[in-house]
């Protein structure tokens, strides 16, 4: 490494596997960020504390790492590492998690970025208006960080009389859920909000097929990539005219497949993570770069990122 050559980190599960690795030389070279390389660290999931706080340790200490996006260990790693930021930004502080350290003038800072980027997402997906017209529910698997964040998105962004119906999140872990609950009280208290703790596919087949039609359906579980397998069977029937959102890009996508071979029997609109992926990423970029991208930057990085996932 030259002593010129600043490094932009990468927390994940797989960090090898994923496009960015490809991906930022390009991006890096655009927006023209000098002499940086990102480096991916692959730490376990639900792991022993104190490897989460020597990472955090070892980017606090060491001048030319400027900061971290987080995947997986969003909650986790916030939770080992509290007493290690020196700045917590409010969205982090009341969703407990971290998906973003930078450093200003040698402080470092954790922020959450997923209620923006899954926002972005989420609003590309579906128009204004959605759930005037349809009515339909929202049915989250999983409640990690990603869930908090599009829950939060669902219950405070638009009108609500332009919200889901109710909102039901199912997790494997009863305390993830009740984190949940207590943030969502903090916002919207009067909020439809059912928490079902349940690692049974069979079971969450059943819930899904009592949604409504138009219901959306999202695999926030990290299953098909993170660790095998979906949170659904292929038993399980998806709402009639409904969304499926997988919010992985990569791996197995078994629950990703699952919908598509219902997407014409069912009228259903399929998406996968990418769009999530790239609003993620450039969120994270400009809070360590201290950047603000224009419209056109975003559309210029879109493309170069669809050209590297064609490759």
């Amino acid at each position: 490494m030259h002593d010129d050559e600043r490094i932009f980190s990468f927390y994940g599960v797989t960090t090898g596997g994923s496009t960015i690795m490809r991906l930022f030389p390009r991006w890096a070279e655009y927006l023209d960020l000098g002499a940086v390389r990102i480096d991916g660290t692959d730490l376990p999931i639900h792991g022993d504390p104190e490897i989460y706080r020597a990472r955090v340790q070892r980017l606090k200490d060491d001048p030319c790492e400027l900061g971290a996006l987080v995947t997986t260990h969003k909650i986790d790693l916030y939770h080992a590492c509290r007493h290690q930021f020196d700045e917590v930004d409010d969205l982090a502080v009341l969703c407990g998690e971290t998906s973003c350290l930078s450093k200003r003038d040698g402080r470092l800072v954790a922020h959450a970025k997923d209620p923006i980027s899954a926002g972005q997402a989420l609003d590309g997906m579906l128009p204004p208006g959605y759930w005037t017209r349809t009515r339909g529910d929202v049915l989250c698997l999983g409640a990690g960080g990603s869930a908090i964040a599009i829950t939060l998105h669902l219950l405070t962004s638009r009108p609500p009389e332009d919200r889901p119906r109710r909102i039901v999140v199912v997790n494997r872990s009863q305390p993830r859920l009740d984190a949940l609950r207590a943030i969502i009280e903090q916002v919207e208290p009067a909020a439809s909000l059912e928490l079902v703790c349940s690692g049974d596919p069979a079971r969450n087949d059943a819930i899904m097929e009592g949604l409504a039609p138009g219901s959306l359906v999202i695999n926030a579980t990290g299953m098909g990539k993170d660790t095998p397998g979906s949170p659904i069977s292929d038993a399980g029937r998806f709402p009639r005219a409904g969304v499926a959102w997988e919010l992985n890009y990569r791996g197995e996508l078994d629950f990703l497949h699952q919908a598509r071979a219902q997407a014409a029997e069912r009228d259903l609109a399929v998406h996968d993570g990418w769009a999530y992926f790239i609003y993620g990423w450039t969120a994270v970029i400009e809070e360590v770069f201290d950047l603000r991208l224009t419209p056109e930057q975003h559309v210029r990085l879109a493309e170069i990122a669809d050209e590297v996932r064609r490759t």
